[in-house]
């Protein structure tokens, strides 16, 4: 089986190519002239087209990155400001008491 070649421009790039040639020629234009103007127009196009899919591979590769982050990460549920002074205490006293431990174990242990 005979591979296509990638580089195959579609008819409807050479449509717009020549359209485009063909609306931009000048007068005493030769033929051959106005097909060399459509075949750069038409590299220009191919080029183009190249690069926006390459943009947009990553750009759809940047969206599944963040995707699968998103799921990955489990989201925290949201306190609400009357959950918050009922729980602030808690890390303090916690503290406090650990303090209060270290100290007695100190005093206890050093006589």
């Amino acid at each position: 089986m005979a591979k296509a070649n990638k580089s195959q421009i579609s008819n409807e790039t050479v449509a717009t190519a020549d359209s485009i040639a063909k609306a931009t020629q000048r007068p005493g234009q030769s033929k051959e002239q106005t097909k060399l103007i459509s075949a750069g127009i038409q590299k220009g196009i191919e080029q183009y087209k190249k690069q926006h899919k390459a943009k947009m591979r990553e750009a759809d590769k940047q969206r599944k990155k963040q995707s699968k982050v998103a799921v990955s990460v489990p989201h925290e549920p949201q306190t609400t400001s009357l959950e918050s002074p009922q729980r602030q205490w808690l890390p303090w006293a916690l503290l406090g008491l650990s303090w209060l431990g270290f100290i007695g174990y100190i005093y206890v242990n050093a006589s």
